[in-house]
């Protein structure tokens, strides 16, 4: 049975005790944020009904990739819009992506 968007956005908010995310002064109710995004991804699982395990894998990790991408430049950007500087594992990696060395693959 596919995971439904209740339970995705309870997985949600049980990831986030770990890693909690600030929503700053945005006007959403946090709670609705989670639930839009979780009934996104549910329905687009559910678009993949005919994919196979394999394709639906690597579906699911680029657009976990994208997102992740997304949300790193974002964060770069808001800390040097603020003038503030980006913590020492953001550094670490734009300093590689600089000298060309992208990390595994490259």
């Amino acid at each position: 049975m596919p995971i439904q968007p209740q339970q995705l956005a309870d997985l949600m908010r049980e990831v986030e005790q770990e890693d909690p995310i600030d929503f700053a002064d945005l006007p959403f109710p946090e709670d609705d944020l989670r639930e839009l995004v979780a009934n996104h991804l549910c329905a687009m699982a559910a678009s993949m009904d005919n994919f196979s395990t394999e394709d639906r894998l690597m579906t699911l990790l680029a657009v976990s990739a994208k997102l992740v991408l997304e949300n790193l430049v974002l964060h770069v950007q808001l800390l040097r819009r603020h003038g503030l500087p980006v913590g020492d594992n953001v550094e670490a990696l734009l300093s590689r992506l600089r000298k060309g060395d992208g990390g595994p693959g490259k």
